[in-house]
């Protein structure tokens, strides 16, 4: 993987993108492995894993628990001794950068500890991200928090069971962290929601690896990132190519929601499917769509509406505006700067195309998924000769789920260019 400049002009496809690529390995199923092997009774050894900087973080939070965790990222394998529900080490210091499922998933993890404190901060971010509902519902089974937000400090004294509220609507993320660690209170313990939580095909993938681990597997593999497989879907149709996308699971069964993504392109005529491979179709009409269940892909269809034919209305998102910044209103900033006419509410973007803008720096938020997918709108010839016009700021943000992803993308222009 090359160093990334501060500024990283995105050099544009001439011809259509062909070739093939493999995903990297899923965060979201990586960080609740994860924590699911730490709470098993034996040893797990984790294949396909992702490594980045959300993985890493988890990683080394394991380790300052008192966990032994051995990693392999040539062979993309990380192997955790489980403790079957006891956390190793009394009081620890935790940093959870910027990693939202860390945050959630560790701070009811270690509150299985009956005499716990542990101290928690990350990035300046983080500091604005819902955590309060969690701790409130976490105080009913004994943790006490100094803070509603980071940093704070949390003394734990086991969990007791029961009946625990839980207001999810800002993250599922904090639904998930309380059913992972429930089988291992003392009492069975029952999770009721006030209202509704946002993602809930997230909620369904905690369910399904939490039956998964119940069976105590010595290896369990992770899928490639459905996440990260919308942006080659918009490469196909942003460039007219086609691509076959390794790891990718469009399967009834499989675990991450994301790959509605897939299915929303194909049944606009967007894109075509053959088995793994995604080729642009001949439809190019603006999307109307409510991405609540999968709203991590919304970006990578915002940033690519200019080059559709009609508006384009993203719906189902008022949860995004505190993830890894507000999403909403910094997708419509950014496309604003390109030119774009967009009507921005609190829950949904309507984006009518305008001829592109170029020479545009497209700030990133320190936001990987708005690097990854102003990148793929920057692969589109604006010019028609080749020359850059779109530039993307801090592209080594990509770090938290996706490192390779320029250099992957640079591969295939040079691939596409000489086929």
């Amino acid at each position: 993987m090359s160093a990334l400049p501060e500024k990283l002009p995105i050099v544009p496809f001439t011809k259509p993108v062909r070739g093939r690529v493999t995903l990297p390995g899923s965060k979201s199923i990586t960080n609740r492995a994860l924590i699911l092997a730490a709470l098993s009774p034996r040893t797990v050894t984790l294949r396909g894993a992702l490594f980045s900087r959300d993985t890493r973080i988890m990683v080394a939070a394991l380790r300052a628990l008192g966990f032994a965790v051995e990693t392999d990222e040539a062979a993309l394998t990380i192997t955790i001794a489980g403790r079957g529900g006891e956390i190793p080490v009394r009081e620890a210091k935790l940093d959870i950068g910027n990693a939202g499922t860390a945050a959630r998933f560790l701070t009811a993890f270690v509150c299985l500890r009956p005499d716990g404190v542990y101290h928690f901060d990350g990035d300046e971010a983080m500091r604005r991200r819902p955590i309060g509902a969690l701790l409130e519902a976490l105080a009913s089974q004994g943790a006490r928090a100094d803070a509603r937000s980071f940093p704070f400090t949390l003394r734990t004294a086991s969990l007791r069971g029961g009946t625990v509220e839980l207001d999810a609507s800002e993250s599922s993320q904090m639904l998930s962290a309380l059913l992972m660690v429930a089988p291992h209170a003392r009492a069975p313990l029952t999770v009721r929601l006030k209202g509704e939580t946002v993602s809930r095909p997230f909620v369904a993938m905690t369910e399904r690896m939490i039956a998964q681990f119940a069976a105590a597997p010595a290896d369990y593999a992770i899928e490639g990132d459905a996440t990260a497989a919308s942006y080659f879907a918009a490469l196909a149709l942003v460039t007219h190519g086609a691509l076959r996308v390794d790891g990718l699971n469009l399967a009834a069964d499989a675990l991450q929601g994301d790959a509605e993504f897939y299915r929303l392109f194909a049944a606009r005529g967007l894109v075509s499917l053959s088995g793994q491979t995604v080729a642009a179709d001949t439809a190019r009409g603006g999307v109307t769509a409510d991405f609540n269940a999968f709203s991590d892909t919304f970006l990578s269809l915002a940033a690519i509406a200019p080059l559709l034919d009609g508006p384009t209305r993203i719906s189902g998102i008022a949860h995004t505006r505190k993830q890894e910044t507000d999403r909403v209103a910094g997708m419509a900033r950014e496309l604003k700067k390109l030119g774009q006419h967009v009507i921005e509410s609190e829950d949904a973007l309507e984006i009518h195309p305008r001829p592109l803008v170029t020479g545009v720096e497209i700030e990133t938020y320190h936001d990987h998924r708005f690097a990854m997918s102003f990148g793929i709108l920057g692969c589109h010839d604006r010019h028609g000769d080749g020359r850059p016009w779109l530039t993307i700021r801090d592209p080594a943000c990509c770090n938290k789920t996706f490192p390779a992803f320029f250099d992957l993308l640079e591969k295939l222009r040079r691939n596409s260019v000489d086929s």
